[in-house]
Formats: C-alpha cells, structure tokens, sequence
C-alpha cells in the first residue's frame, strides 16, 4: 500500500491542514492541561518517595506520559497524526474508502489499549491493590487519545455532543486524570512509601 507513497507530498499536504498552534484555548481545554500536570507533578511527588522497583518505575513512567499529555493537549499533535492519514488516503486513492480503515485502525488501537492494561495489571500484580486505579485510569486516557487521533467523524460526534455546556470528550478525558489523581494522593497519604516489589 506504501510502496509508491512520496512522503514528502504527504508531509506538504499535512503541513497544509495542521499547525502547531493552540488548539484548545478556552477554559475547559486548560482546565485538563493543569489536570495533566497535577497528575505530573503527583507522580513526580512519589517517585521521589518510593524505592527503586516496578512501582516506582510506573510512577517515572506516569510522570512521562502525563507531561507528555499535557503539551500535546494544546500542542494537538494527534491532529498531526489525523492530517498524515488523510493525506496518504488521498494520495493513494482511498480517500472514499477511509472509513473501513479508520474502523480496523480504531478496533487495533482499542486492542492494543486492553493489552496494556493487561500487561499492566500483570506486572503490577503485586502492587496491583496500590496501583490499580491508576492503570485503570491510564487505559482510559490512553484509550481516549488513541481513538481521538483516528478522527473518525463518528466518534468526533459522539464525544463532542455537549453535556450542562460542557462537551463529552471533556468528561471521558478527565474522568481518567482523577483516577490517576485519587490514586496518587492515596499514596501520598501514607507516612512511608516504599515498593514491595523487588525486580529492577
């Protein structure tokens, strides 16, 4: 499918429809920004607290993702990701046909999303009484960015319908951010933090 691809007319054509700009400026956009970065920060908080071990290391790893996420909440990369497709599904004439794709592309990021948060709970198992509500959490956000990146107009619908004015995605977003959150303060609460899991 990709052998005639010209990845520099694609890399022309997503120029053209994405920017990196400012793509959620009104309150509801930064009010997820400063909740990604509360759940940085809280991550940050208990690394610097527990003892070298899994646990820990998901905590380095939150701490990545959740910065991550928060530049890229405003930053929109995933647009970027969504213009690329486009691009390529026009170039490659299967513009009409994008759909399908974006079902299997959709169906493959969902699976990929429950893996991971099998492999998580797997590796996590013994701290998973600890822990669990932030890989619970995580899946949710990771789940939520997978399929927004797809743009699957669908989706876009559904998610953007609006709830007491505020829009579903807003709803579905945080909604994984707080479990992160409750989980992290949960930790924090304990006078000592150390990790009973041992492999490095």
């Amino acid at each position: 499918m990709f052998d005639d691809l010209v990845w520099g007319e694609v890399m022309r054509c997503a120029g053209a429809r994405w920017q990196p700009v400012i793509g959620d400026p009104n309150a509801t956009g930064w009010l997820t920004v400063a909740a990604y970065l509360a759940c940085a920060f809280l991550a940050l908080a208990l690394v610097r607290r527990m003892a070298p071990g899994r646990e820990r290391k998901f905590w380095a790893l939150m701490l990545v993702l959740m910065t991550f996420l928060a530049i890229n909440k405003q930053l929109d990369l995933q647009s970027a990701v969504t213009a690329v497709g486009r691009c390529m599904a026009q170039l490659q004439g299967w513009y009409q046909e994008r759909q399908t794709v974006q079902r299997e592309f959709i169906l493959g990021l969902l699976v990929l999303t429950v893996l991971g948060l099998v492999l998580g709970l797997v590796l996590m198992r013994r701290d998973l009484r600890r822990n669990g509500l932030a890989i619970l959490g995580l899946a949710v956000v990771a789940g939520f960015v997978a399929v927004r990146a797809v743009g699957f107009h669908d989706v876009d619908h559904l998610i953007s319908t609006r709830f007491q004015g505020l829009r579903l995605n807003f709803f579905f977003e945080v909604s994984g951010l707080t479990l992160i959150a409750l989980n992290a303060f949960a930790l924090l609460r304990r006078p000592y933090i150390s990790s009973r899991t041992s492999v490095r």
